[in-house]
C-alpha cells in the first residue's frame, strides 16, 4: 500500500489482506499545482493515485510486488479541497459543505514492476446536512485529531454519518 493514510490501512486489514504500507516518495502538492488549471479534479485523482502507486513500484525492494496507490479529492463548484491543518480551518472547510453536495473522487491505481497494471476512479456526491457552527464545533471536538487527516473534514466509517445527510454512488 503506497500510502500513510490509517483509513486505507485500516480498509486493507479488515479485508483480510497481507500487505506492507509505505509512504510514498511524491510531492501531492507540487504535482498538484503544476496539472491543477489545465485539468479536472477526476484527473488530478488519477495522476496522484498513479504517481503514489509507481513512486513506490519502481523502488528494488517493492519491485516485484503488486503496489497499490489512491487518491481522494473532494470538490465543491469545482474548487478542490486539502486537508484542514487545525481545527479552525476544519471549522471552515465543514461550514462551506453545509447544506451542500460536492463530489468525492476516489481513484486508485495498481502498480507491479514500475508499470501501471490497472486503474479505477469513483465519483460519490456526498450531501452534509445544514449544521449550525455550534453543531459543528461539538462534531469536531467528538471527530479528535484524526479528523485533519481526512480531505472534507468527516469520515465515512467514524462519525461522518452524523452530519452526513444523503450519499449517492459508491
Amino acid at each position: 500500500l503506497a500510502s500513510s493514510s490509517l483509513s486505507r490501512k485500516s480498509i486493507l486489514k479488515n479485508c483480510g489482506f497481507n500487505f506492507v504500507q509505505v509512504k510514498p516518495k511524491c510531492d501531492e502538492e507540487a504535482i498538484k499545482k503544476q496539472i491543477k488549471k489545465k485539468s479536472k479534479p477526476e484527473t488530478i485523482a488519477k495522476v496522484l493515485s498513479f504517481q503514489k502507486a509507481m513512486s513506490v513500484s519502481k523502488n528494488r525492494k517493492y519491485f516485484n510486488h503488486s503496489v497499490i496507490g489512491c487518491d481522494t479529492l473532494i470538490c465543491l463548484d469545482n474548487q478542490i479541497f486539502d486537508k484542514a491543518k487545525n481545527k479552525k480551518e476544519a471549522l471552515s472547510k465543514i461550514k462551506k459543505l453545509s447544506g451542500k453536495k460536492h463530489k468525492i473522487i476516489s481513484s486508485l491505481t495498481i502498480c507491479k514492476k514500475g508499470l501501471k497494471i490497472w486503474e479505477c476512479s469513483e465519483t460519490t456526491v456526498v450531501e452534509i446536512r445544514k449544521l449550525t457552527t455550534k453543531q459543528i464545533e461539538k462534531y469536531l471536538k467528538n471527530s479528535g485529531k484524526q479528523i485533519l487527516q481526512s480531505v472534507g473534514c468527516y469520515q465515512l466509517e467514524a462519525l461522518g454519518p452524523q452530519i452526513i445527510k444523503d450519499i449517492r454512488g459508491d
